[in-house]
């Protein structure tokens, strides 16, 4: 966020508009409203991680940006692209509006795949917050808690994905921390261990299924061990 000026419009925001869309919010100390819609622009333009950036302008400290705009009433919102107001609005929208106006000056991938991006817990947390369904978002957090040995957290934030297949392997790699099973050193030879115990012992069997299914059907041993499981069994 920019706090600009008359004298840097030219630069922070026309120049600036050819490389990344702006918005420019036009406010003013006195302006009840004003104090309303300004938080909420912060915030959702901070969601964009870059993708867009927002320009304030004090209206009474900078008369010439306001006249540029013909500005009659505050707050008034201006989005520029290539020195071009593409988008506007007047008045304190409510936060779900004013997300939409600013997704759509974003480019490429939405507000929440780029907080998913970011991959810290803060970011996946304000992720899930946007869209509580949203799979990578819930699966890459809990592997975060999970691996942060907070274990209780991770269970909860997973619960919602657990039919998932990354779900699936993170509450599997999970419940074998809980057991104080690793998935580091050989793990070949625990998973040739628990196959020739697997005929006679229904704990060896469940416990060969857990670490497949914490390995993924991404790792080929995940497919190859399975039928060699069925084969022994039937």
């Amino acid at each position: 966020m920019l706090d600009v000026t008359d004298a840097t419009f030219a630069t922070d925001v026309i120049e600036r508009s050819s490389s990344v869309p702006v918005v420019v919010d036009l406010w003013a100390a006195w302006c009840g409203p004003c104090r309303t819609l300004g938080p909420i622009l912060e915030k959702v333009v901070a969601e964009t991680a870059g993708a867009v950036e927002l320009a304030k302008v004090d209206v009474d400290a900078n008369p010439m940006v306001a006249q540029a705009f013909q500005v009659q009433s505050i707050p008034a919102v201006f989005a520029l692209r290539d020195g071009r107001v593409v988008d506007s609005f007047v008045g304190a929208l409510p936060e779900a509006a004013v997300r939409e106006f600013v997704t759509a000056l974003a480019p490429g991938a939405s507000a929440t795949e780029r907080l998913v991006e970011r991959g810290d817990e803060a970011s996946l947390r304000e992720a899930l917050e946007l869209d509580p369904q949203n799979a990578a978002a819930g699966v890459a957090l809990g592997d975060l808690l999970r691996r942060a040995d907070r274990l209780e957290e991770a269970e909860a934030v997973l619960a919602p994905f657990a039919h998932t297949l990354e779900g699936k392997t993170v509450l599997a790699r999970l419940r074998l921390q809980r057991q104080g099973v690793s998935l580091e050193g050989d793990l070949d030879l625990l998973l040739e261990h628990l196959l020739e115990r697997a005929g006679g012992s229904e704990e060896a069997r469940a416990q060969l299924l857990e670490v497949l299914d914490a390995l993924g059907p991404q790792d080929p041993r995940y497919v190859t061990f399975r039928r060699r499981l069925a084969s022994r069994l039937y």
